[in-house]
């Protein structure tokens, strides 16, 4: 199924745009991919940085207020993505280093909505400024930054591991 989407999407104008038929396109993508994930990680990681116990003086209320722009951040990098994936599809699915980046989003994904689905992010708003998160707040805020950084460490990986470009 990946490999007849992927087929497909090489035949779109999409595809033709990011393999070169606008040459700004690409240069751009990649800005705004770098832009996506500093604002995923600078909102995302503030929050998980909190919850672990550093900048225990800012209140945890006011910060989540940021996460809209963190969602932002994804949504710039998922579009930028599907551009870059629909460049040359066949690049990625054969690649093992794709497949580790995209299973870090995925978990991450499972960790966020662990977080909201469990209702720990209730508790956590009702946490305030000096106060301790619960533990499983915590753990959940390692492992967010751990998969985000590993979501950023295969994607730079893809040049130079697993036979990409």
């Amino acid at each position: 199924m990946v490999r007849a989407l992927s087929t497909w999407l090489h035949g779109t104008t999409l595809s033709w745009a990011a393999r070169g038929g606008l040459p700004w396109l690409w240069p751009l993508c990649e800005t705004l991919h770098f832009i996506g994930m500093a604002m995923l990680i600078g909102i995302v990681g503030l929050l998980d940085l909190r919850m672990l116990g550093l900048v225990k003086g800012l209140p945890l209320r006011p910060l989540q207020r940021l996460l809209p722009w963190g969602v932002a951040g994804f949504v710039i990098n998922l579009l930028t993505g599907i551009t870059f994936y629909s460049g040359d599809p066949f690049q990625y699915i054969d690649n093992n280093i794709f497949w580790l980046k995209m299973a870090f989003i995925a978990l991450a994904g499972v960790n966020v909505l662990l977080f909201y689905a469990t209702g720990l992010s209730d508790r956590v708003n009702q946490v305030g400024a000096g106060e301790r998160v619960p533990g499983a707040a915590r753990a959940v805020a390692a492992a967010s930054l751990l998969l985000w950084f590993g979501v950023m460490y295969w994607g730079r990986m893809l040049p130079f591991l697993g036979g990409a470009f």
